[in-house]
């Protein structure tokens, strides 16, 4: 595995935006931009061209940045990889994972300070992003929790509303974080729980990783890293978290309690509903002496990204176990990077492409459209992509639809009720989906040259540099002189 950036020495927040800062990608706001709206506003301004630095957020002393993930580039620059090996890094750490490394507290610069005296609405300079939100909200919270019957973590990024001075509701989606509130929740105790803000991108992008239950994503972090992640005990329970990070909320989860949570502007660009949700009951905060504060911007790049690449290598992994002549995938950013999946395969049999399609839709239920197409179609474009169901796909037979399967329940066409009462299903009738695929690949055989891409020899090698004159030729301007 290639070595991630700045590897002789841990890659951390700091140090990343250090890097971004002296290559001209880190701008740096006026002082005081105000928490609600304006903040965001801003940040979407320069989103995947430039990661943002606030001093002084809505006056307030702890600094915020965002937007340090916003382009594929930058996050396989952090790697320490090109573009094109970024799927099969990521897919090497989840499968060679590095146990992490536990420090005494002395040593772990994410408890140099600890607040124990909270108002979560004064204590972090938390803000407002979208027009309906119904609170301040904590999206780049990375969400530590212990298994209660194995004791082994899970990790995961869950949005956070802020309620009150002390206690905080969170969407717990069904996975393994919510299985273990589940567990803890049936012997009627409370879960621990950490909230880990300001870390690195390589242990945010792990923090994504699809695993199986009791597989700790802080060791693929430290895969990730080439070495073994620093972590340190929390003060108030067993939950280990990144030593390096900047800010930590230690608290745990109530049994039987649920508190308002919503609307929320999510990565599908809509807002999800208003609903009661698990509430966690804040014990106390650590952090760095002057610590920084990360904020994602819901639905842009950054957020979209982070949930992106590690789905993609997860997915071409799973196809390729089955189908080893799948070459490439691609979650689309017009999909949400989410929803639409685009599937490069080398076709060999013409029913190869359904079986495709049906084991993809099958490996994630948030995916609802795929897309196969040839080799020649290079699935980071959405208009080959487009030119190849245009050219190679007939809907009457090559169309497949799955009606009534599980998908997203933050895909608002899911909703099977209408009106108000829509937000109001239980949970087992919540994002049901119809899925669809489509075959855009050309037949296996055929006649001369009906289905070959149309080619110009020589136009990779072509550089402009060389083949064009400098300013405009005289001999040129000569021609159009003598034009009538």
């Amino acid at each position: 595995m290639a070595q991630p950036a700045n590897s002789n020495t841990p890659l951390t927040l700091r140090r990343w935006l250090s890097r971004l800062a002296n290559s001209g990608r880190l701008a740096v706001a006026r002082p005081g931009v105000d928490l609600k709206y304006q903040l965001a506003a801003i940040a979407k301004h320069l989103d995947a061209s430039k990661a943002v630095l606030f001093p002084h957020p809505g006056g307030h002393a702890i600094p915020i940045v965002s937007g340090f993930m916003a382009r594929r580039e930058w996050i396989a620059e952090a790697l320490g990889v090109s573009g094109p090996d970024l799927l099969k890094t990521f897919r090497g750490a989840t499968e060679n994972p590095l146990p992490w490394r536990e420090l005494p507290a002395d040593q772990a610069p994410c408890q140099q300070v600890v607040v124990r005296d909270i108002d979560m609405r004064t204590a972090l300079p938390i803000p407002t992003h979208s027009e309906h939100d119904s609170a301040p909200y904590i999206t780049a919270g990375v969400v530590i929790a212990r298994n209660p019957a194995t004791g082994i973590q899970n990790v995961s990024i869950n949005r956070i509303q802020v309620n009150s001075k002390d206690r905080m509701a969170a969407l717990l989606l069904p996975r393994h974080l919510h299985a273990f509130f589940q567990m803890a929740e049936k012997q009627g105790k409370p879960l621990p729980v950490a909230v880990v803000i300001g870390l690195d991108p390589l242990t945010m992008l792990a923090s994504q990783a699809i695993t199986p239950i009791d597989y700790d994503e802080l060791e693929i972090a430290g895969a990730l890293h080439g070495a073994p992640l620093p972590v340190v005990k929390c003060i108030t329970s067993d939950v280990r978290v990144p030593a390096q990070a900047e800010i930590v909320i230690e608290g745990h989860f109530l049994p039987n309690v649920r508190e308002p949570e919503g609307p929320f502007g999510e990565f599908p660009k809509y807002y999800s509903a208003k609903e009661n949700r698990e509430v966690i009951q804040v014990d106390l905060i650590t952090h760095r002496a002057n610590p920084i504060y990360h904020t994602i911007i819901p639905s842009e790049m950054e957020h979209l990204l982070l949930g992106a690449i590690p789905r993609e290598a997860t997915l071409l992994a799973h196809l390729q176990r089955s189908f080893p002549d799948v070459r490439d995938v691609h979650l689309s950013v017009g999909g949400v990077c989410r929803y639409h999946l685009y599937v490069k395969l080398h076709k060999q049999h013409e029913g190869a492409p359904k079986n495709v399609i049906c084991a993809a839709l099958g490996s994630h239920y948030d995916i609802k459209h795929v897309v196969v197409v040839d080799e020649d179609v290079d699935v980071h474009d959405p208009r080959q992509v487009e030119w190849a169901v245009a050219t190679r796909f007939q809907a009457d037979r090559d169309l497949l639809v799955i009606a009534g399967a599980q998908g997203s329940t933050l895909d608002p066409s899911t909703t099977v009720a209408s009106g108000a009462g829509a937000k109001h299903l239980p949970r087992h009738l919540q994002g049901i989906s119809a899925k669809m695929g489509l075959d855009a690949t050309r037949p296996v055989q055929y006649n001369e040259h009906v289905f070959t891409k149309v080619a110009i020899p020589g136009y990779d090698q072509v550089d402009l540099s060389t083949a064009l004159a400098e300013g405009v030729d005289a001999e040129a301007l000569k021609l159009f002189a003598q034009t009538p």
